[in-house]
């Protein structure tokens, strides 16, 4: 029974603790967890089902349970005694705590985390491809049908004869450079395939054109026969902002990824000042007392066997013990500040994304701590101040740079919002295929659905913030010094940046603890 619950929960995108499972086992009535579902997605963003969750939303969940029979009204009311003693206990803890308040905020609780629905793991099948490209390209080429500039649209399928001034939607599945240096592109929708030539006399759209990805989704302007068409333009599916959004009071977001814990060069002291900053031990200012969030973007310890001779860079050879020393860091940040934290390659989750949250078999402690969010990678976090977050750890832009040469000659090591800026263009946070491993689903987690005002990454170790269309780009610093292989590669990071929005003013500033 216990694992029909389970797998109940996890369709539903949620996860349950050791008592919340037993109680769910001992009830055995999945209209009342639905019901459950239901109320915890309305009034709260988490995506685990604690007792503590229980704790916090305790009146609206206890209506739930008012119609149910005599037996299992009992298991319900043998459960609830102890949640009310719970209850009592941290009334009293959290008055202890206010005589002496470091800051006038409370906890923000009430975010909204909206996470990928996870499949439960089984065989994939070259139709799941099938079925995830096609998802695809059906969100995208809807979102391109609202473009002004794709007038006289038609599928490859309904062009007959010379057609001038047409549009299509479709999917790049090649690109090529022809004998007379113009280029190629093969191109398919739903109803078949077709060749498209972008001539290099036309300079803006041949550099656009060379900038495409394969499995890039776009609209191209054309003209010519089902067999051939000359581009007059490419357009992309875009992302944009009309207006900026502004919070009605000052409150602060700190941004930070990558410390890469155990790594023998984590920068811990380093860390530890950023700490004593945030607490207010070093140079207090009004500011500090006015900060609600920090986000941390993937990759927050360094793990164990993810790339062959790691062992000798380790000092903390145990995944677990990692996580310990990572919750003793966290636990030291006043509790008044909501940290959410997002996987990356190096957190013992699975590689392929969309990642799921750090398991509580690995981190318990961070289980224990009732100011921290967990969400999975990538995740959009709405906070109370109407500002959509989209936190990214980032394992595709290597294949993005890869992808793109005009790119990858304009040090995007050095400056990683350029390649951010190509996701948002695109509206997906992978394009290609192979440039992140995935987990093909119908409904494409990696698909930038809702436009972010914020869109947070790591990966590249590099502080890097721009805004593009209204979008803050905030691409992380980290809390590692250089590795021999960044050395080897010619990558130089930039450790212990932070940056600090003001989220009424969207203003930025730039906190350095090197």
């Amino acid at each position: 029974m216990e694992e029909g619950i389970l797998n109940f929960f996890i369709k539903k995108g949620f996860l349950l603790d050791e008592d919340i499972l037993n109680f769910f086992s001992e009830l055995k009535d999945e209209e009342v967890a639905d019901r459950i579902v239901g109320k915890i997605r309305e009034i709260s963003g988490e995506r685990i089902i604690t007792k503590s969750l229980i704790d916090k939303n305790l009146l609206q969940v206890k209506e739930i349970f008012s119609n149910l029979g005599e037996d299992k009204k009992k298991i319900v009311e043998r459960f609830f005694v102890n949640v009310s003693l719970n209850i009592e206990i941290k009334k009293e803890k959290y008055l202890e705590k206010e005589k002496k308040p470091k800051s006038k905020l409370k906890i923000p609780n009430n975010l909204q985390v909206l996470s990928p629905e996870l499949d439960i793991p089984r065989k994939i099948s070259v139709e799941d491809f099938v079925r995830h490209f096609r998802s695809r390209y059906l969100e995208l080429r809807g979102l391109l049908q609202e473009r002004k500039e794709l007038q006289n649209l038609s599928s490859l399928d309904k062009i007959s004869g010379q057609r001038q001034n047409i549009s299509i939607i479709v999917i790049i599945t090649n690109k090529r450079i022809t004998k007379n240096k113009n280029i190629l592109l093969e191109v398919e929708d739903l109803t078949g395939r077709g060749l498209v030539l972008v001539n290099q006399n036309k300079p803006e759209l041949f550099e656009k054109a060379h900038d495409l990805l394969l499995d890039d989704i776009v609209g191209i302007k054309c003209s010519g026969s089902k067999d051939f068409l000359f581009a007059n333009d490419i357009v992309f599916p875009d992302a944009v902002i009309q207006e900026k959004k502004y919070a009605d009071k000052e409150a602060y977001a700190l941004f930070s990824s990558d410390l890469h814990i155990g790594s023998a060069k984590f920068l811990e002291e380093n860390f530890l000042r950023f700490i004593d900053w945030i607490n207010g031990n070093l140079n207090p200012s009004p500011e500090i007392e006015k900060i609600k969030y920090l986000f941390l973007i993937g990759d927050n310890v360094d793990g164990v066997g993810v790339f062959p001779g790691q062992e000798e860079l380790i000092i903390i050879k145990d995944i677990k013990e990692q996580y310990h020393k990572l919750a003793t860091l966290l636990k030291k940040i006043r509790k008044d500040i909501r940290i959410i934290m997002c996987p990356g390659q190096h957190d013992a989750v699975r590689v392929a994304e969309p990642q799921p949250i750090i398991n509580k078999k690995f981190a318990p402690e961070l289980y224990e701590m009732e100011n921290l969010t967990l969400v999975t990678n990538p995740a959009y976090v709405c906070l109370e101040e109407g500002f959509n977050v989209l936190m990214y750890h980032g394992a595709s832009f290597h294949g993005v740079i890869n992808g793109i040469e005009s790119l990858r000659m304009d040090e995007p090591y050095d400056r990683p919002t350029k390649v951010v800026r190509e996701l948002l263009k695109r509206r997906h946070l992978a394009p290609t295929h192979s440039s992140v491993v995935y987990i093909p689903e119908e409904n494409d987690s990696l698909l930038i659905r809702k436009i972010p005002d914020i869109i947070a990454t790591g990966e590249m170790h590099k502080l890097d913030i721009d805004s593009y269309n209204n979008i803050i780009m905030i691409a992380n610093s980290c809390w590692q010094a250089q590795t021999p292989y960044e050395e080897k590669v010619g990558n130089h990071p930039d450790p212990c940046k932070v940056p600090l929005v003001n989220l009424k003013t969207r203003a930025i500033k730039i906190l350095d603890f090197s």
